[in-house]
């Protein structure tokens, strides 16, 4: 491919977007470089405290419970406070929770505040989630979830290779320098983030029914498909609980860890945009059942890893599940997610991953210290062999596009609609946001991505 080639590609890959999207993408993205307490907690645990796999687990689920929990509160707070409001409070409380589990020393103390951290980190996704499918087109919306998930892990890769160096000078550090990036983050919604919630008029308030979380629960569809990102999210979550903890047994040390799982986050971050742009048009039922099928037997074929060179082949095999995911699932729950509930919808999605969260390191813990790590393994496979099933089966007779029902004008916040109209910088002005060679955030998650 010729280097104009390159340029027209990177130009249409980034053009088109408002600005309120680019400044969500940098807060995600300064968000992720702080990314150590999800990636190095089970190390730090097991080898700086001197824990078991299990307690490890426990407070890996922990953290995962708080997520459930706060997931509903920060849907239902997007919907009816606004999405500016919930990322500030939500990014702010993160800091500070970082900040103090870095200090904490008993047992309790530790299990307590990761349940705090998991609460207050994982508020912030509903909004983030919503606002994006707020300020762009639909038509635009799978490129910028690509986009998102290419800054989260750009920011995973650089923070997971300088993690394992702080974590062998001082993992105190690596907490406080995630509370500081975190509040770097709460500052840049802050100022540069308008809101975009639509607003409805009194006129559609009366004949529109409300929108709760029961009107989410007895979507059978979208709850399906929030079933089937748990059993994605599961498998997806073993890359930062049960990896680390079962190559540390093996007698990897923590920046071996950091070389493995940093190409899970380089190879997003060199593929992301060029894969979306292959299957943007593509049958979305298909790219899901062969992400699932990916994700499930690339983590199986960690049972075989002996070398480190082995680790990153299996990565790769599941981080390519990743890439195809992670936009397709999103775009399919924007598509089920109404207008005026986009919060609450976003939040029950979340819930997902949380729920996760709170499973995987209980899982894996268990798994890992009755049977062994190749029985953890074997589980991921037989976990995505079903989940591919389930996305052939839900996704039978849906159609290839949904008419979305555009707001009207006068119903959107003035500064929302601004930003939708607003076209992105030049391409040399965009250019730092989204390198030509990258490709795009989970997921989210979940994030993810995440986060």
């Amino acid at each position: 491919m010729s280097v104009a080639s390159l340029r027209r590609a990177a130009k249409e890959s980034v053009s088109g977007l408002p600005r309120a999207f680019w400044w969500l993408w940098v807060s995600t993205l300064v968000n992720r470089l702080g990314a150590f307490v999800a990636t190095y907690m089970a190390l730090y645990l097991t080898l700086e405290r001197g824990y078991s796999a299990s307690y490890a687990g426990l407070v890996a689920a922990l953290h995962g419970l708080g997520g459930v929990v706060s997931s509903l509160g920060a849907g239902v707070m997007a919907d009816r406070l606004g999405r500016r409001p919930t990322l500030l409070l939500a990014q702010t409380s993160t800091a500070l929770s970082v900040a103090l589990l870095g200090f904490m020393e008993h047992p309790a103390a530790i299990a307590a505040v990761a349940c705090l951290v998991g609460m207050t980190s994982n508020a912030s996704r509903p909004a983030v989630q919503a606002m994006m499918a707020d300020i762009v087109r639909p038509e635009d919306r799978l490129r910028a979830f690509s986009l998102n998930y290419w800054a989260i892990n750009l920011g995973f890769a650089i923070s997971s290779a300088a993690a394992g160096l702080i974590a062998e000078y001082s993992y105190l550090a690596g907490f406080v320098g995630e509370a500081v990036l975190t509040l770097v983050c709460a500052v840049l919604v802050f100022v540069k983030l308008p809101e975009s919630r639509p607003e409805r008029s009194a006129a559609a308030a009366k004949s529109e029914p409300g929108i709760g979380l029961g009107t989410v629960l007895r979507d059978g569809r979208f709850m399906g498909v929030v079933g089937l990102s748990f059993l994605i999210s599961l498998i997806f979550m073993q890359g930062s609980v049960g990896l680390p903890v079962a190559m540390g047994l093996s007698g990897w040390s923590p920046s071996d860890y950091g070389f493995v799982i940093a190409a899970n986050g380089v190879l997003i971050v060199a593929l992301q945009i060029p894969v979306t742009r292959f299957i943007e048009h593509r049958d979305p039922q298909r790219l899901l059942v062969i992400s699932a099928l990916l994700a499930g037997y690339g983590f199986g074929l960690t049972a075989f890893a002996g070398s480190i060179g082995v680790y990153v082949l299996t990565v790769c095999v599941w981080t390519l599940a990743e890439i195809v995911n992670s936009p397709t699932q999103m775009g399919l729950v924007v598509r089920f997610s109404p207008l005026h509930g986009r919060g609450r919808y976003q939040g029950v999605y979340t819930m997902s991953w949380s729920a996760a969260a709170l499973i995987a390191p209980l899982m894996a813990g268990y798994v890992i210290d009755r049977y062994g790590a190749e029985w953890l393994w074997g589980s991921c496979a037989a976990i995505g062999t079903v989940a591919a099933l389930g996305y052939w089966l839900l996704m039978r007779g849906l159609p290839e596009t949904a008419p979305e029902a555009a707001p009207d004008p006068a119903q959107v916040p003035a500064q929302a609609a601004e930003a939708e109209t607003s076209a992105v910088p030049a391409a040399s002005e965009a250019a730092p946001a989204a390198p030509a060679t990258s490709a795009s955030a989970p997921a989210p998650a979940p994030a993810p991505a995440q986060g």
